[in-house]
């Protein structure tokens, strides 16, 4: 409570008379001592109050800074000499709270976001730059660029106060500006990496620039920090420019390796976050590239950016389906991402045009792993490969082949063959779907069955089959009720039958 008073003290002698100027220093000193935390919150909400006070009165000098030293030759004012000496503190200030924003205490942190970004808005209404002509652009970048690079810090999550920041995003220009702050930052930071991963600071910059919503339109850009005249002329009130900057930027990030599990969360919001609102998406067909060579799930969320390019923007990649049906191994039909599988494996086989034999490839295949697959993912495959049958009925010759292989050791259909055109699948026969028609869960046995009848014109709706797991099976089947089940043709007339009947006769009351 006492510095609480001393600082309240100081804060109104400084404002009252510039005869108590050097009194900032009091307000200044336990900022940069970074003390006691309640000392420092307290003294950066009066640092705050002093110099959005300042700010608004017009008090700090305005233009180019000169050196403190310079601002003594006797070209200048008192009243410049002031304004010069104050307007240093005030960069002393924002340096203080730039590195309070790496403060070990939320509450510090937080307190120094705010009150930049504060800063960010005085000096939006009262700028600082010197408007020299009609146009001159007075947002203040320098001030914006401190607080992105106190969000990005290399070796802590900073995710907690990056959402607390993510309200001043919403302004049109605040975006524009962080989106060219940001790419500045990673220059920076990943050139003295040498390729090696920065598992934190990658991730803040994700958290930094995922949430961000792009206009689809330049009349929706409306929402502007700074009131500058002749707006309509500047760079970032153009779609284009924020377009530009936007795909500068996830390049810029993207050139850099990964850790593993950012990866999947880049993939995951690519193509609907990113790659619309990039002037150029071809772009990232690099960053795609190197991402499906690491295999597994981050493998086929890439060939999902792969496939966009593919049908929207005219990309020739012509391995793309050998890439997608080298990815079916035994492991599809368990991992976690199952669902997510068959739904784009789904989506890239839904074109009429594609080539009987490779609809033929992905079919056999996905057949003989389900010859190892739970019962949950049965019930999901089985009309899934309906669905093709339907869309491609070229492919019905593996079901009515008559005197087709009966089993492995008669199938021509070779597994290990990687490219689908030489896999020979349209000589073969669905007898892998045959045997699951004796399997011992009853409802796969009769999913199966559904092959030996034609099938219908309309698809089977496969969505709520996708996510099927095993205990929801299991559970399903312990709730069924059980109906009576005649076990005897003749009623059983005691517990042994006709001796039962004797006995009783021998041992008659009457």
């Amino acid at each position: 409570m006492a510095r609480a008073a001393a600082l309240a003290a100081s804060l109104e002698a400084v404002l009252g008379s510039r005869s108590n100027a050097n009194r900032v220093f009091e307000i200044l000193e336990p900022l940069a001592a970074q003390e006691e935390e309640e000392d420092i919150v307290s003294a950066g909400r009066t640092c705050s109050r002093l110099f959005g006070a300042l700010l608004e009165r017009r008090e700090l000098f305005v233009g180019p800074l000169p050196a403190q030293d310079a601002a003594l030759a006797d070209r200048y004012s008192a009243e410049d000499k002031y304004k010069i000496w104050m307007r240093h503190r005030y960069q002393d200030c924002v340096g203080c709270l730039g590195e309070l924003m790496g403060h070990d205490a939320f509450q510090v942190k937080e307190l120094s976001l705010c009150t930049l970004m504060k800063f960010v808005e005085l000096e939006a209404q009262y700028p600082l730059i010197k408007i020299e002509w009609k146009g001159t652009l007075t947002f203040p970048f320098d001030l914006l660029k401190v607080v992105v690079d106190g969000l990005l810090p290399v070796n802590e999550n900073a995710s907690l106060l990056i959402s607390r920041f993510q309200e001043y995003m919403d302004y049109d220009d605040v975006r524009y500006f962080v989106m060219k702050a940001v790419t500045a930052n990673i220059g920076q930071v990943m050139q003295k990496t040498k390729e090696r991963p920065l598992p934190f600071y990658q991730q803040n910059v994700f958290s930094l620039i995922s949430p961000i919503n792009m206009p689809n339109k330049e009349s929706d850009m409306v929402k502007f920090m700074v009131k500058q005249e002749n707006r309509e002329e500047l760079k970032m009130s153009k779609l284009q420019a924020h377009r530009q900057v936007f795909q500068k930027m996830w390049l810029a990030f993207l050139k850099h390796k990964l850790p593993t599990g950012l990866y999947k969360k880049v993939l995951v919001i690519l193509h609907d976050s990113v790659l619309p609102y990039m002037n150029e998406p071809t772009l990232m067909m690099d960053f795609l590239t190197v991402a499906y060579g690491i295999g597994g799930a981050i493998s086929l969320l890439a060939l999902n950016g792969l496939f966009i390019l593919i049908h929207q923007h005219n990309l020739e990649y012509p391995d793309f389906y050998k890439k997608l049906y080298s990815l079916l191994d035994p492991s599809i039909y368990h991992v976690k991402y199952r669902a997510r599988f068959f739904h784009l494996t789904d989506l890239f086989l839904s074109s009429s045009h594609l080539p009987a034999y490779l609809v033929a490839a992905f079919i056999k295949r996905l057949s003989r792993l389900a010859l190892t697959a739970p019962p949950e993912s049965l019930l999901m495959i089985i009309p899934f490969i309906c669905n093709l049958f339907r869309r491609h009925p070229a492919c019905r010759v593996l079901v009515h082949r008559p005197g087709g292989p009966a089993d492995m050791s008669e199938d021509p259909y070779i597994m290990e063959e990687e490219e689908p055109s030489e896999s020979r699948a349209l000589e073969s026969s669905l007898w892998e779907i045959q045997s699951l028609q004796n399997h011992y869960h009853p409802d796969v046995a009769k999913a199966a069955a559904v092959l030996n009848q034609s099938l219908s014109e309309m698809e089977d709706d496969i969505s709520g089959l996708l996510e099927l797991s095993g205990y929801e099976l299991f559970d399903k089947e312990v709730k069924k009720k059980a109906a009576d089940v005649p076990l005897e043709f003749e009623q059983v007339r005691g517990l042994f039958g006709k001796k039962n009947d004797i006995f009783a006769e021998h041992f008659s009351l009457d």
